[in-house]
């Protein structure tokens, strides 16, 4: 079974793994406070997660870097995008009005697409998890693990 990590990266990073069923297994928000830290949890999280397939990072600098060179050492197809690239597929032109509505939003999404793969019930949402979520759901139609004339999930 092929594995897609999404990453809303950041020293506060959001991510989301999923199967190629579409399945949604976990998702998360950290708080790493430092390049250093989050350095090495990447290696952690790529080790434990052996069938991973694709990485999906939202965002650029030093820290995508990080997940780069990570993967490329582990031979993971690396997704570079920015936010326009997903949210244009997957909100509405008013929910981006701004920056309180796209995040309320994306929590709101992110609800969706955990019931619609079967991930775990959210207790506490931040946004960042929200976004990693909604990434990697973009990230399956990318890379063909959902129909590409399945809807995006909506509102």
């Amino acid at each position: 079974m092929n594995i897609l990590l999404s990453v809303d990266l950041g020293v506060k990073t959001g991510m989301a793994l999923y199967t190629s069923e579409p399945r949604l297994i976990w998702y998360r928000s950290k708080n790493y406070g430092n390049k250093n830290r989050l350095k090495a949890d990447v290696r952690n999280i790529l080790v434990n997660h052996q069938n991973l397939s694709y990485i999906i990072i939202e965002g650029g600098g030093d820290l995508a870097k990080l997940w780069k060179n990570e993967a490329v050492k582990r031979n993971i197809e690396v997704i570079q995008i920015h936010a326009e690239e997903w949210r244009k597929e997957v909100f509405h032109q008013n929910q981006m009005k701004n920056g309180l509505k796209a995040k309320q939003s994306a929590i709101s999404l992110a609800k969706k697409v955990i019931k619609e793969t079967n991930g775990p019930k959210p207790t506490s949402m931040v946004h960042d998890a929200a976004e990693a979520i909604l990434i990697g759901y973009w990230g399956m139609k990318r890379v063909g693990w959902i129909s590409g004339e399945r809807p995006m999930i909506s509102e």
